[in-house]
């Protein structure tokens, strides 16, 4: 399917559902194909909804049970120069 970047900007909705369909969507500026909308692969969806391994790296520390004291020591003297 083609689409201008018109249509892209003002359809933008109509046209990832297309790509959720399945269809490749190319894109064209001034009549010219510009750029293609292509759905993700299954791999890649995996991928993405993987947890971040870095996802709760500081859920253990002691000093950050009091997120607001342990921002505000961290902030401190932040402002004392104006």
């Amino acid at each position: 399917m083609q689409a201008t970047a018109k249509d892209l900007r003002f359809h933008s909705k109509e046209l990832l559902n297309t790509v959720s369909r399945g269809e490749e969507v190319i894109i064209t500026y001034r009549g010219k194909p510009c750029a293609k909308l292509v759905p993700i692969a299954d791999d890649e969806k995996k991928a993405a909804a993987q947890p971040n391994e870095l996802f709760g790296i500081w859920k253990d520390n002691v000093e950050t049970e009091d997120v607001d004291n342990y921002l505000r020591s961290i902030r401190k003297g932040r402002f004392d120069a104006i």
